[in-house]
Order: structure tokens, then C-alpha cells, then sequence
């Protein structure tokens, strides 16, 4: 069987506070979006328990690292698994603020129980997939979400951009996820993201704000530059998504962008 991984964006994300395990507690809004990989298992007469293949981007480290293999690995712990040949093939980047990895091992759960009729629940998928990943829940059920806690505890909201022409642009940058958090000071948010996101996509420019953008555009301006040259295109919203490093635009309209952003990964919906 086949399935097709999708990345998610943050609409707004901010830093509440460093919680006592050495995490920090967040809000944010989760919006799927429909860049994707694909992950498919196939039954296999191979001797080992499987066998992973990946390609498309390529994933640097040991495959038995890949989220796919430990969200593999975590239900074999329950579930008797037969041989299966895994093949990954990587479209969203890395190092991006999109989820993918984490997407990759929450589809693979599904896939896994889909496949196999191992019978297990929406909630205890979730429960198994926050324990690869603080938004892995997220992609379970994979609805448009209000996140807190570490990005683990979800509200499901009513949230519907598909009307708006959306631009993704990677620059060759990886921003680590441990470096972006070391560079924010916390801060209670003055207006929930609940709130703001119920207002016009306008609005948000001056509401909606990404408490890692100050740092990583300090020590990263390339990035700096996309999101104001998004702006500069007519987008009448831009972001970071997460802690970078990529920086998604809504225009009103269709935008032929691809030539604006060289040496860069653009991504546009259909």
C-alpha cells in the first residue's frame, strides 16, 4: 500500500515559556498543506524484518534513525509485523519547518494499522505517534489545529485558506531546531493565535508573528530577505514556518514566483 506524506506550516508560533524537562511550552496554529512525499510497504521474502529504500532528497544518517523505521519498530513492539520492504521517497525538504519527518513516521503508523488490520484507534495512533515526536500527533488526524504544550496538545479548528494562492520558498539553509530555541526568550503572547487567525488574512500581518524570526533572521538575513520579498510581490501575508528555514506568501492571486527565488526550492499549490 501507498500513502502520501504531507508538510504543515505554522501560522504564528510563540515561545510561552522553558518548561522544567528542558522543552518549551508553545502555541501555535498547524495548517496542512499539500506538498508531499511517498511512502509505500510492500511484502517482502527477505530474511530481516524489513528493508528501507529512500529516495528523492537525500536523508543523510543510519536508516534504522528515520522516524519511518522507529514509528515501524514502535508498533512491532505490540503488533507481529510480517517482512515488508519500506520505500521512501523525499520531496519536502529538511531542516525546513514543515514537518515532513515527523509526517513521514505519523503516516506510517496509519499505514502500518491500514494495511495490516492491527485495530488500533485515532487515539491511540496519537498516543503513539507523540511519543516519536512533538508534532507528530498533529498528523494523524491532519486537520487545521490550534497547538500547546510542545506542540502536542491540539484544538481542531475551522480554517479554510484554500481560496488564497500560497508560494513555499527553501532557501539552502538548515536551520537546527535546538539552536533556533536556544536564540528566543520566551514571553506570554499579549492576543491568543485563536483569535487572530479568525480575523482577515490582511490582519495578520500586523497580529501574527513568529517569536523565532528575530534570531534566525539575525543570524540567517537570506532568509530575512525571502519573507520581504514576498511582501514585495504583492503577498499580503508572509511567515517563517516554525524555526525555518522556510518562508511561505499568500497572494490573492496566481504568481509565477519560481524565477523570483534562484537556488532556492519553491513550492506553489496547484
Amino acid at each position: 500500500m501507498i500513502c502520501f506524506p504531507n508538510a504543515k506550516i505554522n501560522l504564528g508560533l510563540n515561545i510561552i515559556s522553558k518548561r522544567p524537562d528542558g522543552y518549551h511550552n508553545l502555541e501555535t496554529i498547524f495548517y496542512p498543506i499539500g506538498l508531499k512525499d511517498a511512502l509505500e510497504i510492500i511484502p517482502s521474502d527477505c530474511k530481516e524484518s524489513y528493508r528501507f529504500f529512500q529516495t528523492g532528497i537525500e536523508i543523510q544518517g543510519n536508516a534504522d534513525d528515520n522516524l519511518v523505521i522507529k514509528a515501524l519498530k514502535l508498533i512491532s513492539e505490540e503488533k507481529e509485523i510480517p517482512p515488508i520492504d519500506v520505500h521512501l521517497l523525499k520531496k519536502i525538504p529538511f531542516g525546513a519547518g514543515l514537518g515532513g519527518g515527523s509526517s513521514d513516521a505519523a503516516f506510517m503508523l496509519k499505514l502500518l494499522n491500514d494495511t495490516f488490520s492491527l485495530g488500533y484507534t485515532v487515539s491511540q495512533l496519537e498516543n503513539k505517534a507523540a511519543k516519536i515526536g512533538a508534532d507528530c500527533t498533529f498528523f494523524i488526524k491532519n486537520r487545521p489545529a490550534f497547538a500547546t504544550g510542545i506542540g502536542n496538545m491540539l484544538e481542531e479548528i475551522e480554517l479554510d485558506l484554500s481560496n488564497y494562492f500560497f508560494v513555499l520558498v527553501k532557501p539552502d539553509i538548515s536551520v537546527p531546531t535546538k539552536d533556533a530555541y536556544a536564540m528566543v526568550s520566551p514571553k506570554q503572547s499579549e492576543i491568543s493565535l485563536k483569535e487572530i487567525v479568525k480575523k482577515p488574512v490582511s490582519k495578520w500581518k500586523e497580529l501574527m508573528k513568529n517569536d523565532f524570526e528575530p534570531s534566525v533572521f539575525k543570524k540567517y538575513p537570506e532568509i530575512c530577505r525571502i519573507k520581504e520579498q514576498l511582501y514585495e510581490l504583492g503577498a499580503i501575508y508572509a511567515s517563517m514556518s516554525g524555526s525555518g528555514s522556510s518562508v511561505y506568501g499568500f497572494f490573492e492571486s496566481k504568481q509565477e514566483l519560481k524565477e523570483s527565488f534562484p537556488n532556492c526550492f519553491v513550492w506553489t499549490n496547484p
